[in-house]
């Protein structure tokens, strides 16, 4: 039996302009995604994905089957001739994809049996990089059980050729993050770690939006390209922010996630009722912002982030939210050790 874990992450600063080269700042967290891998009948891969949930098994000639299907689909995403939504028709799709792909680099393990076991206490679909977290987890338990020997560089390739097909394309900067835990500044492909925020933390789940990422990216992808400045305005907030970190700088770290929230609302990624959770929050004397693709529909935008010196506990409850602490995860994805 063979157990990796690879922690959630928090964008601090820079989502949406990230995948338009813009820098951006983000956080592992203490939330996991978990793929145990166990023997199984030969020439068969069972899937057993309690989060979604799922369990079923295939055979290694319909893995390879269904990751040729899923290419031609996302081949024509790109070509205009379907949604991103149309290309990953099923969740549990982008796990097999995952399984699949990473098989057929090494044609001497194909035929040997396993049992993928998956769960997860990253809440799915809400911005904190859930889908890269298992993607990266599960490839590195089934290369572990496999005694395949792979370097970051060919997790990460891997890796984003699965969250292509659910985001459309891919930053790399939720796969770094389960790749490497720990603080990063990601500009461009280049990873660079930072020093973890000292400042106190806080998360608000406001539920799972209607938009998925790949939606989200498409429409500000519209507005980037109508509004190029935008991009240099969002790394200016990012500098700003990293400078805040590095020297300890509470007050200034709030005002850059004040601003980091005021692009996103330009954005157009954040309803009117988190709008509304935000714009009081932010007039008690704390900061927040939602921290992932946010949404273009719905009311609900995934999580918010908080940040403040004292739990704003009451004045959540008082909204209709629940507040959660959260810590930073220093380690990027790894096995379990046995027990």
């Amino acid at each position: 039996m063979t157990t990796a874990l690879a922690p959630g992450k928090l964008i601090l600063s820079g989502e949406h302009a990230v995948v338009h080269g813009a820098p951006a700042l983000a956080l592992a967290v203490n939330r996991f995604a978990k793929t145990t891998v166990t023997p199984s009948t030969p020439a068969h891969i069972g899937f057993e994905l309690k989060n979604l949930p799922y369990h079923a098994s295939m055979t290694v000639g319909a893995l390879k089957q269904l990751k040729q299907k899923l290419k031609d689909r996302y081949h024509a995403f790109n070509q205009g001739e379907m949604g991103i939504r149309d290309v990953l028709k099923l969740p549990f799709e982008l796990s097999q994809y995952a399984v699949s792909k990473l098989l057929g680099e090494k044609h001497e393990h194909t035929e040997q049996g396993m049992h993928v076991t998956t769960e997860s206490t990253v809440p799915m679909g809400c911005g904190m990089g859930s889908s890269a977290a298992m993607i990266v987890s599960m490839l590195h338990a089934i290369a572990s059980y496999q005694g395949m020997d792979f370097d970051e560089e060919h997790y990460f390739q891997q890796a984003v050729d699965a969250e292509n097909l659910q985001h459309g394309r891919s930053s790399g900067l939720d796969i770094r993050v389960a790749l490497r835990g720990g603080c990063i500044h990601y500009h461009q492909g280049l990873c660079t770690p930072r020093p973890l925020p000292s400042m106190p933390l806080y998360l608000i789940n406001t539920g799972k939006p209607l938009s998925n990422t790949g939606e989200c990216v498409t429409k500000t992808s519209e507005i980037f390209m109508h509004d190029p400045k935008l991009i240099s305005t969002f790394t200016s907030v990012t500098d700003a922010m990293e400078n805040a970190l590095l020297s300890n700088d509470l007050p200034a770290f709030m005002h850059a996630i004040r601003e980091n929230h005021r692009l996103l609302v330009k954005l157009g990624v954040v309803p009117s009722r988190i709008q509304q959770l935000i714009q009081a929050l932010n007039e008690a004397g704390f900061a927040a912002k939602i921290c992932g693709a946010g949404a273009i529909s719905g009311e609900h935008a995934g999580i918010v982030l908080v940040v403040a010196d004292k739990p704003p506990t009451a004045l959540c409850e008082q909204l209709g939210y629940q507040l959660e602490n959260v810590q930073a995860e220093t380690k990027g994805v790894h096995l379990a050790k046995a027990i």
